[in-house]
């Protein structure tokens, strides 16, 4: 699973921005800001990988246990399915 090549993170005055490119500024109406972690996520998400090798960085990156990390993971990558931003395929 990866990110839509039609949306890129920028960090705008401090803070973590989706925006979207090409035909998706005129179909994307939201503002997505991110924190730290989930900025993490989505940099980690910008190639194809599975939820077992981000569930491994996250682990890494930050002090968490595996239940917190992994429940965080399937939260935010809910949320990036409800905007259509994740690609499955």
């Amino acid at each position: 699973m990866k990110i839509k090549n039609d949306f890129v993170l920028k960090t705008i005055a401090g803070t973590n921005v989706v925006v979207p490119l090409g035909s998706n500024t005129v179909s994307f109406r939201a503002i997505i800001t991110l924190n730290e972690s989930g900025a993490f996520l989505w940099q980690s998400l910008e190639n194809d990988i599975t939820k077992e090798q981000l569930l491994q960085l996250m682990l890494k990156e930050y002090d968490i246990d595996r239940e917190t990390a992994l429940s965080d993971i399937e939260e935010f990558l809910n949320k990036l399915r409800e905007a259509e931003l994740l690609d499955e395929n």
